[in-house]
């Protein structure tokens, strides 16, 4: 089911996109009875905060944009803002600021760099990134190709009319960090086949470099199950964003947006909604350490 593309109020020319952009909303939860995805952006806060500079609502889709690479050409003057990971941007070879709108006018081309920390740079547009929706979403779901494809280069993106009111020109928030991320957990359904969470916060852990948006994957010392449990199989139950599963061979899952509906391993914790956001902008190789969250995930 998709929905009808709202006539545009300007375009965007993509005249290189990266290793991987992405339009993403906050996608489509509700539908894991489906067999559906929730997807949307991976890093929430981030692309909230794009939306709140620009004076606009989440229901706007934004671009993603993995690890920089992006170049855009406005037709038709374009209010945007940067937030996320921060790298390097520009119009027309002028630097432009980070988390602070900033005016793309008609012919003038943005380009958004690697980040140095972070891998996920949100480049909000006041109007909205105006595609079809997919089952109530704008959103790309690269577990199941759901949703408009990852940016090419020649697209043409429709921007939606203006909503709402500029009202901050800057907003002082920290970007993502390079050294050793710290991420709150909370103990998961299937706590106990673990034991004690301590063996999940007490090494440290490095990320994988098959991470993607999907899940994290921590390299480090295999954890081993409680007794009792070794060995023993569990039927498929349904996993949520954040979850951190246990798989065979001990080394910690950290499910993000794409994450499958179901999974047959046990779930020993889940992260707090805003270290979901810190693992969105993990880099492969970042040392990263768990810690026991001092109050359930609320999100």
């Amino acid at each position: 089911m998709t929905g009808g593309e709202p006539a545009a109020y300007a375009r965007l020319d993509v005249m290189a996109a990266g290793p991987l952009t992405l339009v993403e909303d906050l996608g489509r939860p509700g539908l894991a009875s489906l067999g559906v995805g929730p997807s949307g952006a991976a890093d929430i806060g981030a692309f909230a905060l794009g939306a709140r500079l620009l004076g606009q609502t989440t229901d706007l889709a934004a671009l993603e944009c993995h690890h920089g690479g992006l170049t855009l050409r406005a037709r038709g003057s374009v209010t945007m803002v940067l937030t996320g990971a921060r790298g390097p941007a520009t119009v027309d070879g002028t630097p432009v600021g980070y988390a602070a709108p900033f005016l793309v006018r008609d012919g003038s081309v943005l380009v958004v760099g690697s980040p140095a920390a972070g891998v996920r740079t949100y480049v909000s547009v006041r109007g909205g990134i105006a595609v079809p929706t997919v089952l109530g979403s704008r959103s790309y779901d690269t577990l199941s190709g759901l949703g408009p494809a990852p940016l090419r280069l020649g697209d043409m993106l429709s921007v939606g009319a203006p909503e709402g009111e500029l009202l901050v020109d800057v907003a002082p928030v920290v970007p993502p960090a390079a050294g050793a991320a710290t991420l709150d957990v909370a103990p998961g359904p299937r706590h106990e086949w673990l034991g004690d969470l301590l063996a999940l916060t007490e090494p440290a852990w490095r990320v994988d470099g098959a991470s993607d948006r999907v899940g994290v994957r921590l390299d480090g010392p295999a954890l081993t199950r409680a007794p009792g449990f070794d060995g023993r199989e569990l039927p498929s139950e349904g996993i949520v964003r954040g979850a951190v599963q246990l798989p065979a061979d001990g080394r910690p899952v950290l499910f993000l947006a794409d994450h499958p509906v179901t999974g047959g391993y046990p779930v020993v914790g889940v992260l707090t909604p805003a270290s979901c956001d810190r693992a969105a902008q993990l880099v492969p190789g970042q040392l990263v350490r768990l810690r026991q969250a001092s109050s359930p995930p609320g999100r």
